[in-house]
């Protein structure tokens, strides 16, 4: 897997001008630098400048135009793809999208604690998953292959009719681990079992299922199991730190909020 630029990014000078023609506004030397890089595209498709269906700058061009190292770009283009602006399609493009009627989900106050816990197995998945994500592209079987695109079928077609979506996202996560050779992957995660999918221990997410919640999961998936079938290991790394990552921020974001409304309850709250 090549390794990704950690080097300490440049500054680019205000009013130079990035992909795309326009200007890119000057970016600060810290660890904010994907947070400014989200605002800053976030800001362009709010206001219109970039609209639904226009591809963004390749990750070499923003790179470039915006002085910042790669690890930085993929993790700005995560972050707006969790937050539903923007879709990316392996080997072809990111893209605009177009705006979520209901905006990202929100958790009840009391859902927080919960949630942590849940974060903290998406931690531990992002590490364990995308792994195993790039041995099955190596060590995959035919076999591997059918169950994979059985719990894909099974997983679309009950969203269709609402059906159980649980049980084939767990078992798509499941047979991947079988497919890296290493029995050890397959035992971590048959031992945490379907408690791994965030959506079946925080009901905000569970009030989504059968919307655009659901399929945007879905085509993560299928951008996992094509990197697998292609035996292309650093994509299957890429497409499943994505997606996990994509699990974890819209978590984070609707965590923050319950906490920002928790806040603001206990100090309108009557006291006595």
């Amino acid at each position: 897997m090549a390794s990704l630029s950690t080097a300490e990014p440049s500054t680019l000078d205000a009013g130079a001008t990035a992909p795309g023609g326009y200007a890119a506004r000057p970016r600060v030397r810290a660890r904010g630098l994907a947070h400014s890089l989200v605002d800053d595209f976030g800001a362009r498709i709010r206001d219109g400048a970039l609209r639904p269906g226009d591809k963004l700058p390749t990750e070499s061009e923003i790179m470039q135009a915006f002085g910042v190292s790669r690890t930085v770009v993929r993790e700005a283009l995560s972050k707006l793809q969790a937050s539903g602006l923007v879709e990316t399609h392996h080997g072809v493009g990111t893209f605009v999208l177009q705006p979520r009627a209901g905006g990202v989900f929100r958790l009840d106050p009391g859902e927080i604690a919960t949630s942590v816990d849940v974060l903290a197995v998406l931690e531990l998945r992002i590490s364990l998953e995308t792994e195993s994500a790039g041995l099955a592209a190596s060590r995959h079987t035919e076999e591997h292959l059918l169950a994979m695109r059985q719990a894909l079928d099974d997983f679309e077609r009950n969203v269709e009719v609402a059906g159980d979506t649980v049980a084939p996202d767990f078992r798509f996560h499941l047979q991947i681990a079988q497919a890296t050779g290493n029995p050890y992957f397959a035992d971590i995660m048959s031992h945490l079992g379907t408690t791994i999918i965030p959506r079946t221990r925080i009901s905000a997410i569970r009030k989504l299922e059968g919307g655009a919640y659901l399929s945007r999961v879905n085509r993560e998936h299928e951008e996992i199991y094509a990197a697998i079938a292609r035996r292309d290991p650093e994509s299957a790394r890429a497409a499943m730190r994505i997606h996990l990552t994509n699990s974890r921020e819209r978590l984070r974001v609707a965590q923050e909020a319950a906490q920002r409304a928790d806040a603001a309850a206990s100090v309108t709250r009557p006291a006595g």
